[in-house]
């Protein structure tokens, strides 16, 4: 798990949803924005019900793509916001980490 500094609340998602911008990959789709003050990323991981109906599993997929994107959180730009959305349940940790890498590139 991410430390609280590093991850987003229901506020900063709202806001997300609103006004952010997209980054697609395979299973998983990146929204985020960045602000102007300099504070360290902020991640978060979604999984919607379409994905997995259980929320026992959802909760695991989400524990999945953090520890997934933990060596990778100094790699993403000082000031960015944004949440993971999972298109397709996908546990496997090493391609979790390669469309992260794909997608900070993108960014």
């Amino acid at each position: 798990m991410l430390p609280k500094i590093n991850r987003t609340n229901r506020k900063e998602v709202k806001q997300i949803f609103k006004s952010g911008v997209f980054v697609n990959s395979n299973s998983l789709s990146f929204r985020f924005i960045k602000q102007k003050t300099i504070t360290a990323p902020k991640i978060s991981f979604i999984v919607p019900k379409s994905v997995f109906k259980s929320s026992v599993k959802r909760n695991s997929l989400r524990r999945v793509g953090y520890n997934a994107i933990k060596p990778y959180i100094d790699s993403f730009p000082v000031g960015i916001v944004g949440a993971f959305i999972f298109k397709k349940p996908e546990l496997n940790i090493i391609i979790l980490e390669n469309e992260i890498k794909e997608i900070i590139q993108k960014i």
